[in-house]
């Protein structure tokens, strides 16, 4: 009997951790990453903030909190195996006012519903002596919550898929997925031409594409990736010391993103964001990008023009935060009013593959979907990355029918 064969689509780091995953479970299993970039994590893994996230927001039996809170250990272990970045560094959410103190409870009592360790309320003096620089009058503390290298893990990951006998195939771009009876084809542009390969199965971690890569493989297109630019600014090298860890916004139930933050990350940055505006072409990091069929779907989308007409006046704020530093600046100035417009330049910008239901609802938990042969992660934003060695044991043990996907 021949080894099982597989292909993974996606060389973020939910690719390269369900490739190894695929490894680990079935050693004998021929197993191959396609990329359509030259490099790995070219896309949300290597533009997110790199923030490890404890599982404070998540509903509780969630795929999301089930699988951040299990992908927080895999994770760490990980890290410390192959000696990659990794800093608990703690987070504050900060209350500004009594109606923000109030919402306080809700996520206090999900995050010990999940298991989030060390949580604990704190009042605005305790604040300050967590964050001297920040002010509120009150918090939520989360000592565990961490900063992290993903693109250093997602290149390891690639190492140990490559030196037990896997193939990364970089500069690879899924073109076409056919389905045959006991296999699949897939079809692939590279700079030299056309390639195929045929496979016993197919995962696709494509991201920003999840909804086309899909319908390639006969699934439906609902629901519809809404690409969300995220901006962020970054403090000078003298003003770093504004904050110890990550400062973080009481989430408005209200509004469907959470507002601008500070985040420090291992490299020694620390950044100021994001914002988010919708993305004029999936991968439209900034304003010049602009993709017109991908525009197109997008405004001819029925769900978006309904999550539009919801939350417009949220996109007009959001936008005005994009075309001006100074405002930018003045939302992050709410929690740490020391900072100053001269002590930001500008820094990174990423986009969150959102899916969309048709009603206009954003989909708020992990969504992965299997036709046939091919398995397609649907919906997969923050804490994904946090997730990943987690999702990828979940996504295997659906391939495997071990699991029913959800």
């Amino acid at each position: 009997m021949s080894a099982a064969s597989y292909a993974v689509v996606g060389g973020g780091i939910l690719g390269a951790a369900v490739a190894r995953r695929l490894q680990v479970v079935d050693p004998d299993a021929s197993v191959t990453v396609w990329e359509k970039e030259d490099r790995l994590a070219a896309h949300q893994t290597g533009r997110n903030s790199g923030v490890v996230h404890a599982g404070l927001y998540y509903e509780p039996g969630s795929l999301k909190a089930t699988l951040c809170r299990r992908g927080v250990g895999l994770l760490r272990e990980f890290c410390e195996e192959h000696d990659i970045a990794y800093d608990a560094c703690g987070k504050v959410l900060v209350a500004l006012d009594e109606v923000e103190e109030g919402r306080l409870g809700a996520i206090e009592a999900k995050a010990l519903a999940n298991g989030v360790p060390g949580i604990r309320r704190i009042s605005g003096a305790e604040l300050r002596e967590i964050e001297p620089h920040v002010r509120g009058v009150a918090g939520l503390h989360s000592p565990s919550t961490a900063i992290v290298d993903y693109p250093g893990v997602t290149r390891r990951l690639a190492e140990l898929v490559e030196a037990d006998g896997g193939t990364v195939r970089l500069s690879t771009e899924l073109v076409g997925i056919r389905q045959e009876t006991g296999g699949v084809v897939l079809t692939g542009r590279t700079p030299a031409g056309t390639v195929e390969e045929r496979v016993d199965r197919v995962v696709l971690c494509t991201g920003l594409w999840a909804d086309r890569t899909a319908g390639q493989a006969g699934d439906t297109s609902d629901p519809r990736v809404v690409p969300f630019r995220g901006e962020y600014l970054l403090l000078r090298p003298e003003r770093r010391s504004l904050v110890n860890g990550l400062v973080y916004p009481v989430p408005d139930p209200r509004y469907p993103f959470l507002g601008v933050h500070l985040t420090p990350r291992v490299d020694g940055e620390v950044m100021v964001g994001p914002n988010a505006v919708l993305a004029l072409a999936r991968e439209g990091y900034d304003w010049r990008t602009v993709s017109a069929r991908d525009l197109r779907e997008v405004v001819a989308y029925d769900g978006f023009r309904r999550f539009a007409r919801q939350h417009w006046r949220t996109g007009v704020a959001e936008m005005a935060g994009s075309l001006s530093r100074r405002r930018f600046v003045a939302a992050a100035r709410r929690y740490v009013p020391e900072l100053r417009l001269e002590d930001v330049v500008d820094g990174p910008s990423g986009i969150r593959a959102q899916a969309m239901e048709r009603t206009g609802e954003l989909v708020d938990d992990f969504r992965i979907s299997t036709r046939d042969r091919v398995t397609a992660l649907r919906n997969a934003p923050s804490p994904a990355a946090t997730s990943s060695l987690a999702i990828a044991e979940h996504v295997v043990d659906v391939v495997l029918g071990r699991e029913v996907a959800r």
